[in-house]
This record gives structure tokens, sequence and C-alpha cells, in this order.
């Protein structure tokens, strides 16, 4: 059986390629639509469930192919961002929108305290229990979130096509965005369309900085992975910066040893 198709998962956290030999930690936190149940669809239509609201289009697709590619291992929620954003922290409102650019979400109008604790419980914690594990295994391990991104927002068009994420760790996105520079010949920009001051960066702090790893986060507009043929394409080209960026680092730091 090919290593990358070996992998365990439960309910709602799957891990692919848990023994890859690769120092790179693939996570994929918005990469289902899955509603459980007992959530009644969270009282949406058929609209916001089949929409970037419920799920990142593409981005599990573009990150397993990234995963045989780097040989890495591959963390991805298997539950929709609606009922847990997996990146974002208990505290926050995002966990659990009540409102999704133009999707207002009924089901998560009036959330108690113990529905969001027992959310948390049930869908958060075995995730970043998956995604610690992971990262806890490669000492010298690198962090690379993947998702993508509509390209209407509240009625605007977006130009960018690949985002570059980072937090206060620049490493790893100054040489990303260097190799970009050098081979993309797409619209490629540094802390869009989000950044740090949006509340995206939940997985790269909790998982990367606290752990003083190299850490990126890679947005994708999700017209650019329409099919298999793009999404294999993508994610060629963002294993070939990812895998140029981490040999950079790792030279930098024997340098100075």
């Amino acid at each position: 059986m090919n290593q990358l198709n070996q992998q365990t998962s439960d309910e709602v956290v799957e891990v692919i390629n848990p023994g890859g030999a690769g120092s790179v930690v693939l996570v994929c936190e918005h990469a289902s639509p899955f509603i459980p149940p007992e959530f009644n669809n969270l009282g949406l239509d058929a609209d916001a469930l089949n929409s970037h609201a419920a799920w990142d289009p593409g981005a599990l697709a573009v990150a397993r192919i990234m995963a045989t590619e780097l040989d890495a291992v591959l963390v991805a929620s298997r539950v929709s961002r609606l009922v847990y954003d997996c990146n974002r922290p208990p505290e926050a409102a995002g966990a659990m929108p009540a409102q999704s650019e133009i999707f207002a979400i009924p089901g998560n109008a009036d959330v108690s305290l113990a529905e969001r604790t027992d959310r948390t419980a049930s869908y958060y914690k075995p995730f970043r229990a998956a995604v610690a594990k992971a990262i806890s295994a490669r000492p010298d391990g690198t962090l690379v979130t993947i998702h993508s991104f509509t390209p209407v927002y509240h009625g605007k068009r977006r130009d960018v096509e690949i985002g570059i994420l980072h937090d206060s760790d620049t490493r790893l996105a100054d040489a990303m965005l260097e190799s970009a520079a050098e081979h993309s010949v797409h619209n490629v920009q540094r802390n869009a369309p989000y950044g740090p001051e949006d509340g995206v960066t939940h997985t790269l702090k909790e998982h990367g900085l606290r752990n003083m790893r190299p850490n990126v986060m890679i947005e994708v507009r999700n017209d650019l992975l329409l099919d298999q043929q793009s999404q294999q394409q993508i994610a060629l080209e963002l294993s070939g910066w990812v895998a140029a960026a981490v040999a950079q680092l790792e030279k930098a730091t024997s340098c100075s040893d």
C-alpha cells in the first residue's frame, strides 16, 4: 500500500500519511463541509451548505497532493468550520460564527455556553491534539496550513490569487515569496486577502510560534482549483516553494551553528 493511503481517522479529524518522513506538517482546518445530522444543517439552505462559508473548496485536494510531493503528514478537519472553525480559539466569536460573509447561520445565532463547551471538546480539542502530536514527532518540523478563498467577497472582486500569510515569524513566508517572485505567473501577495489582524493565524500561533517552528499559511483563490488538473498544478507549484523555502532556512541554520 502506498504510504499516503495509510491513514488514521475518527469522526472529526483525519491524519493522512502519519509516517511521512518529511519535516513539513501540513494542516487543513477547513477541509470538509460536513455538518453532523444532529445540527440540522444549522438551519442553512443548499446554497450556503455548498458555499465557501461551509469549507474551503479545493484546499484538501491540494493538501493531499502536497503531502505526496513533500512526504508530509497532513492533519485535516472532517467537520465544517460552521460547526467549529479549527483555526479559531474557543473564546473567539468566529469559532462558531453566527454570520459568514453574506450568510447568516441560524444554528449559531444563540449558542449557549454549555453548547460552546461541548463543541470545543468534540471538534476542536481532538483536532488540536492531532496537530500537536504531528508537530512534536518532528523536532525540526515546519508548519504549513492550506486554505482557499472566494474570488468575490461582499461583492468585491479580489485580484490576489495566492496569499502567503504569516504572523510575527516571517522566515518561511519571506523565503516562499522569494521563490514566487522568481518563478510564479500568479498574483502572489503577502498577508492577503487576510492577515493577522483578521484573526486567521491561530493555528500558526498555537502550533508554530509556541513551538518556535517556522510556519506559514497559504491561501489559494478557489477559482484556480476547479478541477483535478488545476489542483495538481497549484499543488506542485506550492510544494516547490515550500521545499525551496525549507531548504533555505535549513542552510541558514547550519551556517549559523
